[in-house]
């Protein structure tokens, strides 16, 4: 176990001894996988980073506002408008509470290579398999609802262009699984890129995407053809057994963890007060956003809401450019979870070889392994994403398995593990209560979400 010195607050602790060579072997979740087998002499060209505050932020916002915001109402839904209300703020909490956590253990690694790999060698080496898993299981469950938005909202958007009068109903162009398919077209040699530069414009056209759709929330709540639900429609509060299922929908919302490693090494003033700002501010204007789509499209459509709340509306050029910038976010967004999700995944591979014959390896660059990792997510999205048609159940089991682990028990344990040698504060509290929220979190909606695929209720 690594040994710590302390000097004078219990957050600015030192490790005596680290690989900074093997901890700069491995990328982020937003470098190419290249990189990760590239090694570092020093850290001079990571020494000093070159965004902005409102750069970091913007990013991280990007990161969170995503197939959260069309599932939201349906969230709100199942828990009622004021508890729902509340907990969208709960989650903000508790995410940024994560996000300061993991920011505390960004700053025990050397320099600006920080990554979960590089906070696992000095805290959990042997639990490295576990990190890169939860982090796969996230990115690819993300990956999957993306392809289930396409296919819920392109039949919609041939409709609203040709009119339902001059098309079959039986047509292919109204099948899902069509558009699920003729998608891959575009997202199958983009999966296949190892370096991801070339996307990195698609958080403007995020952010655009994000603007528009709330304001077609907006624009027919408060429209001249507005009808509101029946009042039996609308509860304050419903908890049921459905709210448990929906529980970690909130959860995945807000998840952005993947990415504070990244913020930290990027952001020109990396000083706690300043991680802090990007945190506060790319939370509070998620958590506002979510709020306004939530509480409105709730109050639009009652409990009758859809897990897709564009799907719901009424075809008009509006809602259809809409759904159509959706469908272009959605495409271009997919390799950046595919990327993540392979980086990981031959982490954990390499990883199992090294558990497996007791003896340390040379972790290499594969192309073969490679070829096949992006493969077999890819095909196995595309499989679950064709069989599946509900995008509440597939945000659900992320949101219950990888992102309650990156967003919530990752953190709180490493904060825990770089100060349990310290006294009890607040701050230590709060990490082991992380942990255990998280695990409650994982254990009980992970299981209320496999009865409702056993029995179908």
């Amino acid at each position: 176990m690594t040994k710590y010195s302390a000097i004078n607050t219990d957050d600015e602790i030192s490790p005596q001894a680290s690989n900074s060579n093997e901890i700069a072997l491995e990328s982020n979740d937003q470098t190419p996988l290249l990189a990760s087998h590239i090694p570092i002499e020093n850290d001079s060209l990571t020494s000093v980073g070159n965004a902005s505050s409102f750069s970091c932020a913007v990013n991280l916002a990007n990161t969170i506002l995503g197939t959260g915001m069309l599932a939201m109402p349906a969230a709100i839904a199942s828990a009622g408008l004021i508890a729902g209300s509340m907990m969208i703020l709960y989650a903000a909490f508790t995410s940024a509470l994560g996000l300061f956590f993991l920011s505390r253990s960004a700053a025990r690694t050397k320099g600006r290579n920080s990554s979960f790999f590089a906070v696992s060698k000095l805290t959990y080496p042997k639990a490295a398999l576990f990190f890169d898993l939860a982090i796969a299981i996230k990115c690819f469950g993300v990956s999957i609802s993306y392809l289930i938005i396409i296919g819920d909202l392109m039949p919609q958007v041939v409709i609203a262009i040709c009119g339902s009068g001059y098309i079959d109903s039986n047509s292919l162009f109204l099948d899902r699984r069509f558009w699920i398919t003729v998608s891959m077209i575009v997202v199958v040699p983009l999966s296949f890129l190892k370096r991801l530069d070339s996307l990195r414009h698609t958080s403007f056209i995020a952010l655009i995407a994000v603007v528009y759709l709330v304001f077609i929330v907006i624009y027919h709540y408060f429209g001249p053809d507005f009808e509101a639900p029946p009042k039996d429609k609308i509860h304050l509060i419903n908890l049921s057994g459905k709210f448990l299922t929906n529980l970690p929908i909130f959860v995945f919302s807000f998840t952005c963890h993947q990415n504070t490693f990244s913020i930290y090494n990027e952001l020109k003033d990396n000083a706690q007060t300043n991680v802090n700002s990007v945190i506060f501010t790319s939370i509070g204007v998620s958590a506002l956003i979510y709020q306004v789509i939530g509480i409105l499209g709730y109050l639009s459509f009652g409990d009758d809401v859809w897990p897709n709340i564009i799907a719901m509306y009424h075809a008009s050029t509006i809602i259809t450019i809409g759904r159509i910038a959706i469908v272009i976010l959605v495409i271009f967004s997919y390799p950046l979870q595919c990327h993540p999700a392979r980086a990981c995944l031959e982490k954990a591979i390499f990883s199992l070889q090294s558990i497996s014959s007791k003896s340390p390896h040379v972790h290499t660059f594969s192309e073969v392994r490679y070829i096949f990792l992006t493969v077999a997510l890819l095909i196995s999205s595309y499989t679950i994403a064709i069989l599946v048609s509900k995008l509440d159940l597939v945000l659900a089991f992320v949101g219950s398995t990888g992102s309650t682990a990156v967003s919530f028990i990752l953190p709180g344990i490493f904060y825990y593990k770089f100060h349990e040698d310290t006294s009890w504060n607040y701050r230590k509290i709060l990490s082991v209560f992380l942990v255990v929220y998280g695990c409650l979190v994982m254990g009980v909606c992970l299981t209320m979400n496999i009865l409702r695929v056993i029995y179908r209720y």
